[in-house]
């Protein structure tokens, strides 16, 4: 019998691995409703400085070593950073439609958007399975308008049984250049070195 990893302590998201080598050096990143932080400490180890935002302060009690913790509710509160810009913003199994605009507009010129949610069909294989927090097909395209999509999957992954949105996206610092910016792609089944 395999033993269950306690939240926080899993390993972060293949997704988020995949495309880190787009952040700068030094990046400043924020980690929305981090949890108990395994993207705020995989991302500090590789160097950069973290903000990392929950409504739980059990879940944020051993970050503060590696980052900046904010215990605020931002569902039904302020959002806590007023007007803070970002080299690059994570979001993970996690989804509040009201913050879109407040998530993008804390990306600043050459930020990286790092998303991977739960989306429709979830229902079907566990939770959650509420509409509410759920993406609907392409809802992350949608809600990345205007930035330069570099990474899109939207489908079942098998373990754990889940059915996932996923992009990664750029804000791209100056307009469309003539040739466009290089955003460099993992091949398949190998990492871009960090």
């Amino acid at each position: 019998m395999m033993a269950t990893l306690p939240h926080g302590a899993e390993a972060p998201s293949e997704w988020i691995t995949r495309w880190a080598h787009l952040l700068p050096p030094s990046a400043r990143v924020l980690d929305v409703a981090c949890g108990a932080g395994r993207h705020t400490r995989w991302l500090a180890n590789q160097g950069h400085r973290l903000t990392a935002v929950d409504r739980n302060p059990e879940a944020l009690a051993g970050l503060a070593r590696v980052a900046r913790v904010l215990c605020a509710d931002i569902e039904n509160g302020p959002w806590p950073l007023n007007a803070e810009r970002f080299d690059a913003v994570v979001v993970t199994n996690y989804l509040w439609r009201p913050l879109w605009p407040t998530l993008l507009d804390s990306l600043a010129p050459g930020g990286v958007l790092l998303v991977e949610t739960f989306a429709h069909g979830n229902a079907s294989v566990g939770k959650p399975s509420r509409p509410d927090f759920l993406l609907q097909p392409g809802e992350l395209l949608q809600h990345c308008h205007g930035l330069r999509v570099v990474g899109f999957e939207d489908g079942f992954c098998e373990a754990p049984a889940r059915y996932v949105q996923r992009i990664c996206a750029v804000r791209e610092a100056m307009p469309a250049a003539d040739p466009p910016a290089r955003y460099r792609l993992p091949s398949k089944g190998q990492m871009p070195p960090q």
